[in-house]
C-alpha cells in the first residue's frame, strides 16, 4: 500500500472545551470539526507532563520526560536524540517543521530530522514575529497563524508530489498572551460566557498544592486581559471580569487556528491528496477555561491533563467515530513510524494506536495513565504558577494523585514553610468535576491501596525511579 502523507496539527493550549466537535458549545470549530466529523474523536486523550516544553519532547521521541530529559520549560532537547521525523526522513519522507517548536536552539537543539524548518523562537510573538528559518533569523509581517499556514503551503507546493510527506504544521495560538488578529477582535463583543460549574472552587478538600497555585483568574495580569480593571469592582466583579476578557481573546485566537485548519484542508483537497493523508489535529496539552477558578494547565486534573486528538484518515477511519480507549501522547510517535511502514524501536515507550483507528481494541490495551509533573518554584529555577511537582494514575473510575516534596533535587519551600508531602484521590464516576478528594475516607482504602500498586508497577516498568 501507498505509504500516506502525514500532516500533523498541533496547537499550543488548545483546550478540548474550545473545540465543538467536543460538544461544549463554548464556540464554532467547523474546520477542525470537519477531521472529527469525517475521521475519529478521541474523548480520553492524555499526556504524561501538562507543559508545552515537556510534552513536545514525548511527541517527538515517542518516551517519557525521564526517559527523554525534558523534564520542566527549562530543559531543552538534545537533537541527536532519535525522533519519529528523523525515522521518517531516512525512509525516504519530505518533513517539514513551521511554527512553534519550544524545544532549545542553538547546534545542540534546533530541529533536526527536517529537509526544512522555519520556527518561533521560544514562544515567538503573535504580530510581526521573528522565525528561525534553517537557522537564519527571519522577520514576517503579519500574524503568526497566518504565517505559518501560509509557510506550511508553501513548503506542502514545492515538494517533490513523486514522495510522501510529514508537515508538522504547529501553531503558537492560543498560548497566552492570547493576542487575535485584527479581523477577530471584535468576535464575541456582544457576548457574556457562561461561568464553569467550578468557578468558585473553593478547594476545600485539596491540601496545599490548590490553594497555593498562582494561576487563579485573579491572577491574571494587565497585560493579559489588556486593559485596567474598572473601579469600583467587588473581588467577585473583578474576577468575572477578567474572565470575559481572557476567554474572549482566547477564542478569538482559536477562530483564526481554525481558519488555518480549513485552509490546509482545502489546500489537500486541491491536490486530490486529502485521502492518502493521515490528518491530526492536537494540542500539546489540555487548559483550564476557568474550571476550578484557574486559568494555565500542569495540574493532574481533567482540564490540564486530557487533550484534544481527532484524526481523519478514510481507508482506515469510520466517519464521526468516538473512542473512549486510553490513549497518550507517547503513543504519537509510534502511530506515525507504523503507518509509515517503519519498525518501532525499542526504546520508544508508547504504543500505536493504528488498532484503535480501525476500530480494534487490543486485549492488552493500557487501562491506567500515568503522569508526571515535574517543575517547581525554586529560586534556582522559579516557576510563575507555583504549581506543586506531583505524579499519579488514573482509570477507568479513580485518579490517585501524590504531591511530593522536592522537584529535580531541589526543595520545594513556601514562604510559610516547607510543604509536606500530600495525597489525592478521586472517585470520577461520582465526582467527575473532581471537587471532592476522598483520600482520608476509609470506604476507599481499598482502592487507593490497589492504584499506590499499580502506581509503584508502571513507574518500574517504564523506568521512572527518581
Amino acid at each position: 500500500m501507498k505509504q500516506p502523507n502525514i500532516v500533523f496539527i498541533m496547537s499550543d493550549d488548545h483546550a478540548y472545551q474550545a473545540m465543538s466537535c467536543y460538544g461544549h458549545g463554548l464556540n464554532e470549530t467547523p474546520h477542525i470539526d470537519r477531521i472529527a466529523k469525517e475521521g475519529i474523536r478521541f474523548d480520553r486523550c492524555y499526556c504524561t507532563n501538562s507543559i508545552c516544553t515537556p510534552s513536545r519532547a514525548t511527541i517527538l521521541t515517542g518516551q517519557y520526560n525521564h526517559t527523554n530529559g525534558v523534564r520542566t520549560l527549562h530543559d531543552s532537547l538534545d537533537n541527536t536524540r532519535q525522533t519519529f521525523p528523523k525515522l521518517l526522513q531516512k525512509a525516504g519522507y519530505q518533513t517539514a517543521i513551521v511554527g512553534k517548536w519550544h524545544l532549545g536552539h542553538g547546534e545542540k537543539h534546533d530541529p533536526t530530522g527536517f529537509d526544512y524548518w522555519n520556527v518561533l523562537p521560544g514562544q515567538g510573538l503573535y504580530h510581526n514575529p521573528v522565525f528561525y528559518e534553517m537557522g537564519k533569523e527571519v522577520q514576517y509581517k503579519g500574524y503568526a497563524t497566518d504565517l505559518i499556514t501560509e509557510k506550511s503551503i508553501e513548503w506542502m507546493e514545492q515538494r517533490d508530489k513523486e514522495k510522501p510527506f510529514l508537515l508538522m504544521c504547529h501553531h503558537k495560538a492560543p498560548h497566552r498572551p492570547w493576542e487575535p488578529a485584527d479581523k477577530y477582535k471584535n468576535l464575541y463583543d456582544d457576548i457574556e460566557f457562561p461561568y464553569p460549574d467550578t468557578f468558585d472552587d473553593d478547594y476545600s478538600t485539596r491540601g496545599r498544592a490548590a490553594h497555593k497555585a498562582k494561576m487563579r483568574i485573579e491572577d491574571l495580569k494587565e497585560k493579559d486581559v489588556k486593559a485596567k480593571t474598572p473601579a469600583g469592582l467587588t473581588l467577585a466583579e473583578e474576577k468575572r471580569w477578567k474572565y470575559q476578557r481572557y476567554i474572549k481573546d482566547y477564542l478569538r485566537c482559536i477562530a483564526s487556528v481554525d481558519d488555518s485548519v480549513g485552509e490546509i484542508l482545502g489546500y489537500l483537497e486541491k491536490e486530490g491528496i486529502i485521502d492518502n493523508t493521515l490528518i491530526i489535529y492536537t494540542s500539546d496539552q489540555g487548559f483550564y477555561l476557568g474550571e476550578h477558578g484557574w486559568f494555565d494547565k500542569r495540574f493532574m486534573y481533567e482540564e490540564s491533563f486530557r487533550m484534544p486528538f481527532i484524526v481523519r484518515y478514510p481507508k482506515e477511519i469510520s466517519a464521526g467515530s468516538i473512542s473512549t480507549d486510553f490513549v497518550m501522547n507517547v503513543d504519537f510517535a509510534p502511530t506515525f513510524l507504523e503507518y509509515a511502514g517503519i519498525s518501532i524501536p525499542e526504546d520508544m515507550q508508547g504504543e500505536s494506536i493504528r488498532p484503535l483507528l480501525q476500530g480494534e481494541l487490543p486485549t492488552d490495551w493500557r487501562k491506567t495513565i500515568y503522569y508526571r509533573y515535574w517543575e517547581c518554584d525554586t529560586p534556582e529555577q522559579p516557576s510563575e504558577h507555583n504549581v506543586f511537582p506531583h505524579y499519579g494514575v488514573r482509570t477507568d473510575r479513580y485518579k490517585l494523585i501524590y504531591y511530593y516534596t522536592h522537584g529535580l533535587d531541589l526543595s520545594v519551600n513556601q514562604e510559610d514553610g516547607p510543604i509536606a508531602p500530600e495525597w489525592e484521590f478521586y472517585d470520577l464516576e461520582k465526582d467527575p468535576a473532581e471537587l471532592n478528594n476522598v483520600y482520608g475516607n476509609p470506604g476507599y482504602s481499598q482502592e487507593i491501596q490497589s492504584l499506590k500498586e499499580e502506581l509503584e508497577r508502571i513507574r518500574q516498568e517504564i523506568g521512572d525511579h527518581e
